[in-house]
């Protein structure tokens, strides 16, 4: 059983990104983040992400908008980084209120500038096999898997968690590396029939310790995605204890995929950067 380290394959990208970065000086890449207020955890996530920024040498801009923000004053300030040729990134932090017409609200942001992939532009490049920006823990998922030069064609790769910006697009990246992939989620009937069948087994449910040794087929190469906040303690979706040992391959949390994730989100702003200023 080998545990993937995330955080070694970050720092190798970040190096390779700040040299790249390094080249255009004094000009810089520049990410926007807007968030909503109300939640600690996309507090703590911003902060992590202005951290990375300057780690590599992209300018981090923020802004924290009322709780009682109304949808459209959300598109107003999207359309003001949209016009703004100094922003070359817009990032939503999620979640977003429910009442929210979220379709609405990301098809406002330029696609040349969407580097949380969710414009629906973006997300057809990707069912088309063509994409420009794909969401960054995806990205992050399917990049851990090849450092460790995990084959992936002819496997049968099974994602727990339908989501627009992880279970969805990643299933799609799969599929283009010729996975023959099943999308199972919390109304799928036997799961376990399901996850006991993948030779990849990607959870992004978002509950705590749901996959445990009884989803897992021996070997299997499991891929913890989850988030999950419980006792002041990062927990992930996979159960490590219990399900570690039957694995050929494990992301921790934390250490796994996470830390890949922010990284993603840097590279997809450098490329929006290059997009934007030299093509």
């Amino acid at each position: 059983m080998i545990v993937m380290d995330g955080k070694h394959q970050s720092s190798i990208l970040r190096r390779d990104l700040k040299k790249e970065i390094e080249k255009i000086s004094p000009s810089s890449p520049c990410l926007l983040s807007l968030m909503i207020e109300g939640s600690s955890e996309a507090d703590s996530y911003v902060r992590n992400k202005e951290k990375a920024c300057n780690e590599v040498g992209i300018i981090s801009k923020h802004i924290s908008l009322s709780k009682h923000v109304s949808e459209n004053d959300l598109i107003e300030c999207i359309d003001r980084a949209n016009q703004d040729p100094e922003i070359h990134g817009i990032i939503l932090q999620m979640p977003l209120p429910k009442e929210f017409n979220q379709y609405r609200i990301f098809s406002h942001i330029d696609p040349r500038k969407d580097v949380d992939g969710l414009h629906p532009l973006n997300l057809g490049r990707l069912l088309s096999g063509n994409p420009l920006f794909v969401p960054a823990t995806p990205l992050a998922v399917l990049h851990l898997i090849e450092s460790y030069g995990i084959p992936l064609s002819g496997k049968k790769a099974v994602v727990i968690g339908r989501s627009n910006i992880v279970g969805k697009p990643l299933s799609l990246l799969l599929l283009h590396h010729n996975c023959t992939v099943s999308i199972t989620h919390s109304q799928t009937q036997s799961l376990a029939n399901e996850t006991l069948t993948a030779d990849i087994l990607v959870a992004a449910i978002g509950q705590a310790h749901f996959v445990t040794s009884a989803y897992v087929k021996p070997g299997a190469v499991v891929l913890d995605v989850g988030i999950n906040f419980a006792q002041n303690k990062l927990l992930g979706d996979v159960d490590f204890d219990s399900v570690a040992p039957l694995s050929s391959y494990i992301s921790p949390v934390p250490g796994g995929v996470g830390s890949l994730t922010t990284t993603m989100l840097l590279q997809n702003t450098w490329k929006a950067f290059k997009l934007q200023r030299w093509s």
